[in-house]
């Protein structure tokens, strides 16, 4: 059995701000017996425009967030998932949204960088355009790890299930999914695309989120939760900084893909 952890929070334009509540919630998980800690996309940064994410951008392997990411993990002795932090992009303009995994060694142990780019309209007249500031990944990544194999993906990436199928072909058995749900779009498909994306696959999903009304305006959806391969949620935070965990059973991910072989029985290729 291995206790998983989904970190919740409100993060601010105020890296060492977002960096002290992140390893408040962190210790606090630890402490109660997680071996593997999720946090939510732009946990140390939710900048109040572009040019303070510029400002805060690192290069690849050297940088205050990444070093906090690893100290933190080899203080607590635990593998870490950091959300997602703006590492330098090959357009200098932009930025990529990286989401770091960290052994409890505090050696980086992958690297994915966020493939789908939140470029949408809402009906409610809320307007986003990432690729404007972020420049996209191209790899799916799946990191070996001593609870199974993990796959790492980021908020509008739940959309696409064949990512996650992917991921899955590569043998994947829990998903870590870091993201940042706007209120609106929250509301009517969070629950239901992270409770998806878990029975299609028969896998675990440690899904982290920011919640509440940000510096900058946006306002995020919340409820972190961990969800079974059988698509129940063992654990979740509706609203408020805080931290959910639940036990991951590799013996029942086999015997539900033992009874229920749907992915034996793909006619498709993804």
């Amino acid at each position: 059995m291995t206790h998983l952890a989904a970190v919740q929070m409100l993060s601010g334009p105020r890296v060492p701000d977002n960096l002290d509540a992140a390893g408040r919630q962190i210790a606090a998980a630890a402490a109660a017996g997680a071996q593997l800690v999720v946090l939510p996309e732009n946990f140390a940064l939710m900048p109040l425009n572009d040019a303070d994410r510029l400002a805060a951008v690192e290069k690849d392997g050297n940088g205050p967030i990444q070093s906090f990411l690893s100290a933190q993990a080899k203080n607590h002795r635990i593998w870490i998932v950091g959300g997602t932090i703006p590492l330098a992009a090959k357009d200098p303009g932009k930025v990529r949204a990286a989401c770091l995994l960290f052994n409890d060694r505090g050696e980086r142990a992958a690297r994915y960088d966020k493939i789908h780019l939140f470029d949408v309209q809402l009906d409610n007249g809320e307007k986003y355009h990432e690729s404007n500031s972020f420049e996209a990944g191209d790899a799916v990544v799946v990191a070996d790890t001593p609870y199974g194999k993990l796959g790492l993906a980021v908020c509008y990436d739940l959309r696409f299930p064949e990512l996650f199928r992917r991921q899955q072909e590569q043998g994947a058995e829990i998903f870590a999914v870091p993201a940042a749900f706007t209120a609106h779009t929250g509301k009517a498909h969070w629950e239901v695309l992270v409770r998806a994306r878990a029975i299609e696959n028969l896998v675990y999903v440690i899904a982290a989120a920011q919640d509440g009304r940000h510096a900058n305006g946006r306002e995020t959806h919340g409820d972190s939760m961990i969800v079974n391969p059988w698509g129940e949620i063992l654990a979740r935070l509706p609203h408020g900084a805080g931290y959910v965990g639940a036990e991951c059973d590799r013996a029942l991910l086999q015997e539900v893909r033992k009874n229920l072989p749907s992915i034996r029985h793909r006619r498709l290729s993804s």
